[in-house]
């Protein structure tokens, strides 16, 4: 543009001013304001959180032949199936997942057993694998030769139909349809008082009759309370040959509590039991070498030490404000 000839006066357009003003503006918003940056890229999409994803969880973490398991799944869409140390296991729903309760039995060899689970992580997507392995040590069970009525290592001819009918009459109370639990909390002892005869000791009766104790036996004046180890309900309530006056509790999932030995029996079969509810008393009825509670559990078909169902958790904290089950317990 050529310069303005001097002594002139020239008035600027109201169009030009408005355009020197813009232009002014916009020289000082590039001194105060700084360029942006280019903005970061994008991090890519994070995978989904470990809880999301299918877990397996095994309680305890190590075991000997003959204790309780508890199984559990979170992830699963739909039922899964396993097996434990080749078992097969029976999941139901549980929670924010699914539990199985299951055992070892007391024949199991030391060493890692392998636990599969199998199910699909989304409604109709293909099934996923979960493994794992359980520790089992070495049981370490105690032997003992013990004395007691000769009728009770040789029965006489006349109680073997009483024998079957004893036979039969468990195999009914045992074979309860499968059903989620029956309880909520976690199982407590029967009666508080010093241990006779831990589970799974060998026991030889008068020098010949050999067999493996599957029970707790628990010390007891006769008379004392017998109660529930938990709620569920009673499916047999009987007087049989050598377990004396005997009740069962049926817990639901396949898993049961017997108490046998009692003087009296306080329930009828049939009847729903709460945790802690009297069952009877303490006695010497049946196979005995004196007064005491034989309290035993079964757990999947298997007979499993009552002690260590005592310290598993069926109700561990999943999310907050949801309640769990007391892990406290007593200890005779």
């Amino acid at each position: 543009m050529p310069p303005l000839p001097a002594g002139r006066k020239y008035s600027a357009s109201p169009y030009l001013l408005l355009a020197l003003l813009a232009l002014g503006a916009k020289a000082r918003a590039s001194e105060t304001s700084p360029v942006p940056a280019a903005a970061a890229p994008r991090p890519p999409e994070a995978p989904p959180l470990a809880e999301g994803r299918p877990l397996l969880t095994l309680q305890p973490g190590a075991a000997k032949p003959g204790d309780p398991v508890l199984v559990s799944v979170r992830g699963m869409a739909e039922l899964p199936s396993g097996t434990l140390a080749g078992r097969p296991l029976r999941f139901f729903p549980w929670g924010e997942g699914f539990l199985a309760i299951s055992g070892l039995p007391v024949e199991q060899a030391p060493g890692a057993v392998p636990v599969q689970v199998l199910g699909p992580a989304a409604p109709g997507a293909a099934p996923v694998e979960l493994t794992g392995t359980l520790d089992v040590m070495e049981p370490g069970y105690p032997e003992r030769e013990l004395k007691v009525s000769g009728k009770y290592v040789e029965p006489p001819p006349g109680v073997k139909a009483r024998l079957a009918a004893d036979r039969k009459a468990f195999a009914a109370a045992f074979s309860q349809p499968f059903t989620a639990p029956h309880f909520g909390q976690n199982f407590a002892w029967p009666r508080q008082d010093r241990i006779t005869a831990p589970f799974g000791d060998r026991r030889t009766f008068n020098g010949k009759l050999s067999s493996q104790h599957f029970g707790v036996d628990i010390d007891g004046d006769p008379g004392t309370p017998v109660v529930a180890a938990n709620d569920g309900t009673v499916v047999m309530a009987r007087d049989n040959y050598s377990a004396g006056k005997t009740v069962v509790v049926h817990h639901g999932a396949g898993l049961y509590t017997t108490y046998f030995h009692l003087s009296r029996i306080g329930v009828k079969n049939g009847v729903r039991v709460k945790q802690g509810q009297r069952l009877g008393l303490v006695g010497s009825t049946g196979r005995v070498t004196g007064p005491h509670l034989h309290w035993g559990v079964k757990a999947d078909g298997l007979w499993v030490d009552g002690e260590p169902l005592l310290r598993l958790d069926f109700f561990p904290p999943a999310t907050p404000g949801v309640a769990s089950g007391s892990t406290q317990v007593g200890s005779p």
